[in-house]
């Protein structure tokens, strides 16, 4: 439920990982979702990159360069950061 949550949110939008969460049925499920996006396979179809924060920034991970690739894959796809690395939630959330 969670995988087909994310793969619905459009290229140029982002969702937080408590949307998701909503969307596929498992309320307060915020950081299960994180569990399930940090499973995926580096070849995933999965647009993992399009989750992030309540706060509208990428989340911290382990490996420092994810978070880079995370940033590059959404400013390809029009999402604009501010000077904080932080997303417009008002402008890029998806509206399920």
């Amino acid at each position: 439920a969670i995988y087909a949550a994310v793969r619905r949110i459009p290229r140029g939008k982002v969702a937080t990982y408590g949307q998701i969460a909503a969307v596929a049925g498992i309320p307060n499920g915020a950081r299960q979702v994180g569990y399930a996006l940090s499973a995926l396979d580096d070849d995933t179809d999965v647009p993992w990159h399009r989750v992030i924060n309540a706060k509208g920034e990428i989340s911290a991970r382990w490996e420092p360069s994810c978070e880079s690739i995370q940033q590059e894959l959404l400013i390809a796809e029009g999402v604009e950061f501010d000077a904080n690395n932080r997303i417009d939630l008002t402008a890029f959330r998806w509206h399920s």
